[in-house]
């Protein structure tokens, strides 16, 4: 009988190549990269949106509307704590796992900016 640490570990356990995973990491790292910019291009976008409104407003001699900032940050948060959380999760596991790991991730990612920008635009 042997006590080989290889021979008790089944195979699907062992995690593969290094520069897979790390391939999969940058290649859906890019996917939540651009979710990242596009959650910066709405925060500058409705704080731009913002103003020219509460200009109108001052005009009208209307109260001023503030700034979602709890939605919008929210938004440019989701796709870092996303990314973060689908590495914590695949990090000792196969590419192929961790791929659908950063799949599931950036769906959930996707529809939470989604809803979030529904909510920044429903305030503003």
């Amino acid at each position: 009988m042997t006590t080989d640490a290889a021979a008790t570990t089944p195979e699907a356990a062992r995690p593969g190549p290094r520069w897979l995973s790390l391939a999969v990491a940058i290649g859906f790292g890019l996917f939540f990269a651009f979710d990242l910019f596009e959650a910066l291009t709405n925060l500058f976008g409705a704080l731009e949106l913002n103003e020219a409104r509460n200009q109108f407003r001052a005009s009208q001699e209307l109260a001023p509307i503030g700034a979602p900032w709890a939605v919008l940050l929210a938004n440019v948060a989701a796709p870092v704590l996303g990314f973060g959380v689908a590495w914590w999760l695949g990090r000792r596991r196969r590419a192929g796992a961790q791929a659908v790991i950063y799949l599931v991730a950036l769906a959930v990612v996707a529809a939470c900016s989604l809803t979030l920008i529904a909510v920044a635009r429903g305030l503003l």
